[in-house]
């Protein structure tokens, strides 16, 4: 009886060394892949390399924390995952980066709109704020690679509507759009003072890039920001960025 339960922890142990090894393995191939990529790699593609029976949302977690403490950091967006310069290293880097072309205010709040309602097109932001938006605003957004053009709203004269993308993400260290702060995080931070409007509320934002239903596809000729027939209003107090 004894000689059984030995015989039995011993293929138990090597049975973990086994998966332990496979692990290892399996990492060091996701490791490679990634650094080998010039963008965020879709987790998917990463599963499709990896040993059978080894996931690779195991594969990618075990090797972000075996990056947490170093001079890069393993980071997901959504489902994709990246390699950047840890934060508290960045200034390293200073040097060698350029100049960001500084946000008017209406650039930001025009992107704060689009990550909490996208999709949205240039009429519903220009509600949203109450005030006409100029296209210098899209236009410096676009360059940054924040937002992206979805697709054409099923209504009258089929505007452009507007999302966020993966790179906004990256910028601002988030996981996914849902990480965006919610009103009570936003009261917490003094956001807002006073008293707010009966009913007021900030929507849950998502940028599931699939298509809604009232969305139709970009079609080749959408190269324009906003509608062709579109009056284009500089920002009040010239703020265009």
């Amino acid at each position: 009886m004894a000689d059984t339960a030995r015989l039995a922890f011993a293929e138990e142990s090597e049975a973990e060394a086994r998966k332990a090894d496979q692990l290892r393995e399996a990492c060091r191939m996701a490791e490679a892949l990634l650094f080998a990529a010039s963008e965020p790699l879709d987790e998917a593609e990463v599963a499709k390399r990896m040993p059978d029976g080894v996931k690779a949302a195991v594969v990618l977690e075990t090797l972000r924390q075996q990056y947490e403490q170093r001079g890069i950091n393993l980071f997901r967006i959504n489902k994709k995952w990246a390699f950047r310069t840890a934060a508290d290293l960045s200034w390293l880097l200073s040097r060698e980066s350029h100049e960001p072309k500084k946000m008017s205010r209406a650039a930001l709040e025009t992107l704060a709109i689009i990550a909490y309602h996208q999709p949205v097109t240039r009429a519903e932001i220009e509600d949203i704020r109450g005030v006409a938006i100029s296209r210098g605003s899209i236009d410096v957004l676009m360059e940054a690679g924040w937002i992206r053009l979805r697709g054409r709203r099923k209504a009258p004269g089929r505007p452009v509507t507007y999302g966020t993308t993966d790179t906004f993400l990256l910028h601002f260290s988030l996981e996914s759009i849902g990480d965006l702060p919610g009103l009570d995080e936003l009261k917490s931070a003094g956001m807002f003072d006073g008293r707010l409007p009966q009913g007021f509320g900030v929507p849950t934002p998502k940028d599931d890039p699939a298509l809604t239903d009232d969305e139709d596809p970009l079609e080749g000729g959408d190269v324009d920001l906003f509608d062709d027939s579109a009056v284009v209003i500089p920002d009040e107090g010239s703020e265009a960025a």
